[in-house]
């Protein structure tokens, strides 16, 4: 039986990037997905995914979105591809909204590039934007979207140069640890380790009872429209975007090719389980979300290209969980990731890699303790 350094379960965004910070050490690694590679059953899935620094979640991770940045940009340069389209990010709402004050307040603390619209701007900068009168954008130059399936490809297929071994359409059943190591259990195989790295995404809460009990999984509706005047929402011509109406969000991507704008809700989705999930186009994800484009994007308010449903796996305060199991120092985790964890795909991976050669991160992680909610741990 071969021994690894490092098990991890899941290949998705966090998963492979995991795979190929390790890798990259020196150290033997294997990855188990039940799925293939950069499929479309979890949550890292969907062509385009926006980033940005102007973080209105919390002021605290605009370090780390740096370092994140810096990550992204090794990895464009290694594999002499680009995956960062820099477009431009536009936060829409009501002055007085939470979110808005959360991006402005971030932006001016860290002193990110950014100016301050009105809806006025807004409609004559971008036309396919129709924002109420007293609404307000908050438009940050150091964001746009990036390419999660080519990102995921790219961390695998360089893990793998380094030695990683990847065992695809592998389900994992369980794991158990003692001090020493950890065993892995599949359908036809148990795997030995030093240490093991959960990286499950929605499923995290089927390995991990514990920390799996505070997460709610979401069923996401991703949608492409096809705009009545394409060229206005070119990624050369539009931002992408977040729009915060009332208690609803909705977000945007500009297109590339022939893909059509992307648009949808950000939450409010129902909650289920990660083999239970409905995956059908229902006729109310449409009508909520043309509904909002009728009143607020009539550009984009042509026929229905695509969809794909995806996962957002919330832990209760919406923050990640990157630590050390609370009852195992050699097992890692990495989820909770609520809907915005993608753009940080390259720091987790160095985060996990630092915690397992040196014992301990250079990026502070202390906002993401797996103790924090007191339960069960």
């Amino acid at each position: 039986m071969t021994t690894y350094d490092t098990i991890i379960i899941g290949a998705g965004g966090m998963g492979a990037a995991c795979a190929r910070h390790l890798a990259r050490r020196g150290l033997r690694v294997l990855v188990l997905e039940q799925f293939t590679l950069a499929h479309d059953r979890g949550s890292s899935h969907g062509r385009a995914r926006v980033i940005r620094k102007a973080y209105f979640e919390d002021p605290r991770y605009v370090p780390m979105l740096h370092r994140a940045y810096a990550l992204w940009r090794e990895l464009e340069a290694e594999s002499d591809e680009q995956l960062l389209f820099f477009c431009g990010v536009l936060n829409m709402g009501p002055a007085e909204h939470a979110c808005i004050q959360g991006v402005r307040q971030c932006a001016i603390e860290h002193a990110l590039p950014h100016e301050i619209v009105d809806a006025g701007e807004i409609r004559r900068r971008w036309p396919t934007f129709a924002p109420e009168d007293a609404d307000v954008g908050v438009f940050e130059t150091d964001g746009g979207f990036h390419l999660p399936e080519r990102a995921i490809e790219l961390h695998a297929r360089f893990a793998a140069q380094q030695g990683a071994d990847f065992r695809w359409s592998t389900k994992v059943r369980s794991w158990s640890a003692t001090a020493n190591d950890v065993r892995v259990r599949t359908d036809t195989d148990e795997f030995v380790a030093k240490n093991l790295v959960v990286t499950a995404g929605a499923w995290l809460g089927e390995l991990e009872s514990e920390i799996g009990a505070l997460l709610q999984v979401e069923r996401q509706v991703q949608l492409w429209w096809k705009p009545k005047d394409p060229s206005l929402c070119r990624h050369d011509r539009m931002p992408a975007f977040i729009h915060f109406t009332g208690d609803q969000a909705y977000y945007g991507i500009p297109a590339m090719a022939d893909e059509g704008l992307k648009l949808g809700r950000h939450h409010g989705g129902e909650i289920s389980t990660p083999d239970a999930v409905d995956r059908s186009l229902r006729p109310e994800d449409e009508a909520d979300v043309r509904a909002y484009i009728r009143r607020h994007a009539p550009n984009a308010d042509g026929p229905l290209l695509d969809h794909a449903v995806c996962m957002y796996t919330n832990t209760p305060d919406d923050h990640f969980i990157l630590d050390r199991h609370p009852r195992h120092r050699n097992v890692i985790i990495a989820g909770g990731f609520s809907g915005h964890g993608f753009k940080f795909a390259p720091l987790v991976g160095e985060v996990v890699a630092d915690l397992l050669t040196t014992g301990e991160s250079r990026t502070p992680v202390g906002l993401f303790s797996a103790t924090r909610f007191r339960q069960g741990c």
